[in-house]
């Protein structure tokens, strides 16, 4: 079946992805039945904390009230549960007063109480309250190194935990004996949910020496008050199988792979048959740009390993070891390198967002490739190689109108990619 307006085909699948992890639509069925005696405390951060506390009060029987904060824009209106902007990807004292708070509003709960802890991607830094000893400005400078140096999410929320009086587990036994639920929605590959926010209500496997090692590995200078804090026990975090967590539960409620299964679907219902490829691909954006390209050029060159037409689908998180002082998310950067490596392949149309509606820290959530990008960019006097090694993905898109601007989407699974053959 052709596909007449591929830019709007492949929108349509970024769309159908964004709607099937929105918060209305996947929280509900998760909510526990509301406690017999005690009250009902919500909290939580992420980028779609907003939207996850506005679907509990739409679903709730009974009294209920608490404290989320999510990124600046990215609110929704509640009328029980404040909602609280702050700072994204790197802390800011909003974020600081927020955590604060949080942490002072669950002490004191009973046996008899409930806390729902609302978790998704971006609460890492929303939830910023460093551990005593260390300052805020502290933790932002080690925010932007990590963020410019490559590391995984993963990594980079390990030594957030252990950096932190808030993160990886710490805020759940500031709620004494009540029972606390939490429902993530998750931004990082596997879908741990003790990485996702740096896991403040779970306990953590991870230690402070692989804080250390991490920082280690991507030379990362810290000053001595930050040596000697993850050099001592104070810094570790409670492990699996702490007594403390017992009773406690926590679902993840929606993830990549669900975005993916509802863009696959909705290429099905096109005609054209789709392609999963993985929901947690990790590594440089621009080698990861690469390996897709390889692969379209594969099939429409030989139609292996899949005949054309057909849709390659791909989440993960990718990274940006940042080395020039162009704008641009990881998204873009994808997206460049795939261009380049495609040489106007024909044919091939692709999309590549994240799914909070914002690539890194720019306006954009991401942008569409065609088969003419490259020509239209050389007429317009761009030099994409060189934009590229100045990480100036946004630049590049943006002088050729194909960025995609879809403001706060309220949810966050983190990156989408869509690759259309024809």
């Amino acid at each position: 079946m052709a596909v007449n307006h591929p830019r709007q085909f492949l929108l349509e699948l970024y769309q159908s992805a964004l709607a099937a992890v929105s918060a209305s639509g996947r929280l509900p069925p998760f909510l526990p039945a509301p406690p017999d005696k005690g009250r009902t405390l919500v909290i939580g951060a992420g980028k779609g904390a907003a939207a996850m506390a506005q679907a509990v009060e739409r679903n709730w029987q009974g009294p209920l009230s608490g404290l989320v904060v999510t990124r600046y824009g990215h609110g929704a209106p509640c009328e029980r549960i404040e909602v609280v902007e702050a700072a994204h990807p790197v802390p800011d004292e909003a974020g600081h007063r927020a955590a604060q708070r949080m942490l002072d509003m669950v002490q004191g709960l009973g046996e008899d109480d409930l806390v729902l802890c609302l978790i998704s991607g971006g609460g890492s830094a929303l939830l910023a309250l460093p551990a005593e000893g260390i300052s805020l400005q502290q933790k932002q400078a080690l925010n932007k190194a990590l963020l410019h140096s490559g590391a995984t999410i993963a990594e980079m929320n390990c030594v957030r935990k252990h950096l932190s009086a808030i993160k990886g587990g710490r805020l759940a036994l500031a709620c004494g004996k009540a029972r606390v639920v939490t429902l993530l929605i998750s931004d990082v590959p596997g879908d741990d949910p003790r990485i996702i926010a740096s896991g403040p209500t779970l306990p953590d496997a991870s230690t402070s020496a692989e804080a250390l090692a991490i920082l280690q590995k991507y030379r990362i200078e810290i000053p001595a008050n930050v040596q000697r804090h993850l050099s001592s026990a104070a810094s570790e975090t409670p492990k699996p199988g702490d007594a403390r967590f017992e009773g406690h539960s926590h679902h993840v409620i929606a993830k990549a792979q669900d975005a993916l299964e509802a863009a696959a679907a909705t290429a099905r219902a096109a005609g054209i048959t789709s392609y999963i490829l993985s929901d947690g691909i990790e590594g440089e954006a621009r080698d990861i740009g690469l390996m897709h390209a390889a692969l379209a050029r594969q099939i429409v060159a030989r139609s292996q390993p899949f005949a054309r037409p057909c849709v390659l689908l791909s989440g993960g998180e990718t990274t940006v070891t940042v080395r020039g002082n162009g704008r641009g998310g990881r998204n873009v950067e994808f997206l460049l390198s795939l261009a380049i490596a495609l040489e106007g392949a024909p044919g091939v149309y692709a999309l590549a967002c994240d799914t909070d509606g914002i690539d890194g820290s720019e306006d954009n959530a991401g942008a569409l490739y065609q088969p003419d990008t490259l020509a239209r960019a050389e007429a317009r006097g761009l030099r994409p190689r060189a934009l590229l090694d100045n990480n100036d993905g946004y630049g590049f898109f943006s002088a050729l109108n194909d960025l995609i601007v879809s403001g706060p989407t309220r949810t966050n699974v983190n990156d989408f990619r869509a690759i259309l053959i024809l």
